[in-house]
């Protein structure tokens, strides 16, 4: 899938704010096509920006309505679009609305004033705070659904650059000096000439000394936004891949210890798999910790956390497939027979796609397991894999007129996954899946 850097105009392989490529899936036919941004909110996470404005920039651009499913993170724009167009339309959106107009820092934030209908634009890097041009449609939008306050340490964002002395203060202080200055000035006629000393004010040791204290740097920790985190945190990836492989598995580990479970952290363990530059290979770990010899049901249970992973990333597939290996291998009496069930259910739910399962297929390899188990996976997955080469010629022989339109990812809800189980191979009887020797192919 890659990453773009978030000022595309900037070529440096090192500038370091990065997002995701943008990916599109063509949903519908007739009156009911329809786009989706797949992975939408990883862009807005990137540009500290709610995922609904570069959603509501594209409809305001392409003149099309648009719809917010936040519940199953999906945003969609009406009609058929690709995603190299909604990529360069990002870049417009990028340009008025994340960049500083002073020194094209991504690193703002806005402040919608709503009694003046106005909004302003704060750059941290430079200071820079000065007025969005109101005249986009996008603005109306966003002064409806203001976006939610930042936080940064000792002030508020809304007065960013205010002196922490008020007026009425700096007035007392500048009577208090006078008067002090005049009585010293008195006391000095009569007082010996002062020994030769140091003069220090008790009130500057905060201000030159820096709390390094182990409560203190995970308080500043906290404070910063994400995307400082992964600048300041980015010694790990100095590390060996196997390192930070065992990293990801140890903090993997530790939050379903904390939380007893693990839907839910899947924007969690997205963003460290990021940071570790392991996004590929890390399914290798979750495998290892999400499934036993309830592969099926688990996969199911885990649909949108893999997801994070899979969708687009053909690699990440194939890496599945690798330690789909390594779990018939460690529970081989309770899963080796589910094997084309197992893979259907990756299929069905979206997780692999057609075209790795088969290329999969075509190949042993001793990779992960032996070569006399990858071969007998493979027998088992034989039949799965037939009718899935047979549903493929069945669908390029029907001339759909449909066929040139690229499905990148489809995001179906949960629900529509459990509505399918009557096409599965288990065919809705408990003794196929007992016995999955004796599979009617006619039952998919």
């Amino acid at each position: 899938m890659g990453s773009l850097n978030v000022n595309r105009s900037v070529s440096d392989q090192f500038y370091r704010y990065k997002m995701p490529r943008l990916i599109a899936k063509v949903e519908g036919k007739g009156n009911g096509i329809k786009t989706v941004i797949v992975n939408m909110v990883d862009i807005a996470k990137s540009l500290q920006r709610p995922a609904t404005y570069p959603t509501k920039y594209f409809g305001c651009e392409l003149g099309a309505q648009t719809q917010f499913d936040f519940k199953n993170d999906r945003y969609i724009v009406n009609g058929s679009h690709d995603a190299p167009k909604l990529q360069d339309l990002l870049d417009g959106f990028i340009k008025k609305f994340v960049l500083c107009p002073e020194c094209d820092n991504p690193e703002t934030h806005l402040i919608v004033h709503q009694k003046k209908q106005t909004i302003t634009q704060h750059c941290i890097a430079c200071g820079y705070q000065g007025p969005i041009d109101m005249r986009h449609k996008l603005t109306t939008f966003i002064v409806k659904n203001p976006p939610a306050k930042f936080t940064y340490v000792g002030q508020n964002p809304n007065v960013v650059g205010a002196s922490i002395t008020t007026p009425k203060d700096k007035d007392k202080e500048k009577h208090k000096s006078k008067r002090k200055t005049k009585e010293d000035s008195k006391d000095a006629d009569n007082s010996p000439p002062p020994e030769t000393e140091t003069v220090r004010n008790e009130d500057d040791d905060d201000d030159w000394a820096v709390d390094t204290s182990e409560d203190a740097v995970a308080k500043r920790m906290e404070a910063l936004t994400d995307g400082a985190k992964v600048i300041t945190l980015n010694d790990d990836l100095e590390k060996t891949q196997q390192e930070r492989l065992d990293i990801f598995y140890n903090f993997v580990k530790v939050k379903r210890k904390a939380e007893g479970k693990l839907d839910g952290c899947d924007k969690e363990f997205a963003a460290e798999a990021d940071r570790l530059d392991i996004k590929d290979k890390s399914v290798l770990v979750l495998s290892e910790l999400l499934f036993n010899e309830n592969m099926k049901d688990q996969i199911k249970q885990y649909r949108i956390l893999l997801l994070r992973f899979t969708h687009g990333n053909h690699k990440a597939q194939k890496y599945l497939l690798g330690g789909f290996e390594l779990l018939v291998k460690m529970h081989s009496d309770s899963l080796m027979a589910k094997v084309p069930h197992i893979l259907k259910t990756f299929y069905d739910s979206d997780i692999l796609e057609e075209e790795i399962i088969l290329d999969w297929a075509r190949k042993i390899s001793k990779k992960y397991v032996s070569k006399e188990l990858s071969q007998e996976i493979h027998d088992k997955a034989a039949v799965f894999i037939k009718w899935l080469e047979e549903a493929e010629e069945e669908e390029s022989s029907s001339g759909d007129e449909e066929e040139d339109v690229e499905v990148v990812y489809s995001d179906r809800p949960q629900q529509t996954v459990k509505n399918q189980g009557s096409k599965s191979i288990v065919s809705g009887s408990k003794n196929a899946e007992d016995g999955e020797d004796d599979l009617d192919i006619d039952a998919i």
